[in-house]
């Protein structure tokens, strides 16, 4: 069936070449988007004619009748608009053509706005040109696509077929821009570091690796961007921030993508308090500027702070804090969860994320991490043993991720034979020991405020998903 339908689109498209007509012309300069047609002309009385032309262009998506006049919707990325084809217009040739295309067909139109008599806004078909012939059907125009799968896999039929998809990725770069523009109005500074990086740190995750020939030498895909970023501040850039792309080696869930953007800023003179205030007002404008209008979750009302030990201590009535090794908070877990080989911070953040984070809908801070989760944050100034961290989360996930940076070069050699030791222990997501980023910390580092912040994510809560899949454009997939 489906070699047939192709059988009789590649025949209508040498019909088309046959006639002298280009099935693939270079360009089609003029088009106004459908949404400002519209925009321009919501307040037309039904069956009230005009004079003003447009240019449009988009994909065929419905037709009804045929002989002396014929109505088409056409689809382009703004929305959706009525063509109304009339042979005494277009004369029988060019309504016949007109009336062989198929749906999926880009075509460009020349016409004339009217308010049809049923209060449907329309343009009169003056002229149109066949701008790419669809060879193939495009997804069933009221299901559109359903199979979960086929849409993540073939992304470009989705957004043929699904309107909410073309308006959630629309929605998403909202957000990213939103972003930016709160970051450049309080003086940050976009900067780009290595992708490929000669030792991966800045996070506790496990790499993918490549080879570079020239240089013979492995090099990793970069798991965060903070230990370059963090090497500017150092410069004296003092305010900086990357919105990229970040690569760690790890499963795949409906939070986690192999490859993921990331947000990451650092502030010199400022530390994670400054951090979490930043965040609230740049979330909140992030919400403003796409519309987040969940009754259950606000992002504009001041968000709810409390520690890392205290919400473990609520959820499941372990106290982290009076059990420091592994054995102690072993026997203190019992059989919450499945504690054989587990190291002290693992079996904390088995803690976390089995019983706290699916808690955590509304925006929450958790502050005050153990030094053993925290290799690059500052040591708290009132409690030992704690470090200066938060970890924000809503809708069940962490969105971000803050420190007080350690600039002590002493305390972070420490830090990093510290995440030596874990590794010997089979700890894969150590952070290896980077004696170039403790060369630059040397030099000096200010106080510093730095912040990552998951775009993915936020984007999901900004829109209601539940799957990171569903707001990244080609998300990673199994064979």
């Amino acid at each position: 069936m489906a070699d047939d339908l192709l059988a009789v689109r590649r025949a209508k498209l040498e019909r088309l070449r046959a006639d002298g007509i280009d099935p693939f012309p270079h360009a089609y300069p003029g088009v106004t988007p459908i949404a400002e047609v519209r925009a321009a002309h919501s307040d037309l009385e039904p069956g009230t004619d005009t004079e003003v032309q447009y240019r449009v262009a988009g994909r065929l998506h419905a037709r009804r009748g045929q002989g002396k006049m014929a109505f088409l919707d056409l689809d382009d990325r703004s929305g959706r608009l009525q063509l109304q084809a009339k042979l005494d217009v277009l004369g029988a040739e060019a309504m016949e053509r007109l009336l062989e295309l198929d749906l999926g067909d880009l075509v460009g139109i020349d016409g004339t706005v009217f308010m049809s008599r049923r209060g449907e806004l329309s343009l009169r078909v003056d002229g149109y040109d066949v701008l790419a012939k669809s060879l193939r059907p495009p997804p069933e125009k009221h299901a559109g696509l359903q199979d979960v799968e086929q849409r993540f896999r073939r992304r470009e039929l989705d957004l043929i077929g699904n309107a909410e998809a073309r308006e959630l990725f629309v929605a998403r770069a909202k957000v990213i821009t939103a972003v930016r523009r709160a970051l450049d109005e309080d003086g940050f500074v976009e900067v780009e570091t290595p992708v490929l990086q000669p030792l991966y740190g800045g996070a506790l995750a496990r790499p993918f690796t490549t080879h570079h020939n020239e240089l013979g030498r492995d090099l990793y895909l970069r798991i965060a961007t903070e230990l370059y970023l963090k090497r500017l501040i150092v410069g004296g850039l003092e305010r900086v921030y990357e919105l990229g792309k970040d690569f760690r080696n790890e499963g795949v869930s409906f939070k986690h993508n192999p490859e993921f953007t990331m947000l990451e800023w650092y502030e010199a003179y400022a530390d994670v308090y400054d951090a979490a205030d930043r965040l609230e007002t740049l979330v909140r404008s992030v919400a403003v500027a796409v519309g987040h209008d969940d009754p259950e979750v606000s992002f504009t009302e001041p968000w709810r702070r409390t520690t890392l030990a205290q919400a473990i201590l609520d959820e499941c009535g372990v106290d982290i804090l009076a059990n420091r090794d592994a054995e102690a908070l072993a026997a203190a877990i019992g059989d919450k969860l499945p504690t054989d080989g587990r190291t002290w911070p693992q079996l904390v953040d088995d803690l976390l994320s089995k019983f706290v984070e699916p808690t955590l809908q509304s925006p929450t801070f958790l502050f005050d991490y153990p030094v053993e989760l925290s290799p690059f944050a500052k040591a708290h100034r009132e409690h030992e043993g704690l470090t200066e961290r938060f970890e924000m989360f809503a809708y069940g996930m962490e969105l971000a991720n803050a420190f007080s940076e350690l600039n002590d070069p002493d305390v972070q050699r420490e830090r990093f034979e510290a995440q030596a030791r874990f590794s010997a222990a089979g700890d894969e997501e150590a952070q290896p020991y980077d004696e170039g980023f403790l060369l630059a910390l040397e030099q000096g580092m200010p106080p510093t405020g730095g912040l990552g912040l998951g775009i993915d994510r936020l984007v999901m809560a900004m829109t209601g998903k539940r799957s990171i899949r569903e707001v990244v454009l080609f998300p990673a997939m199994r064979d």
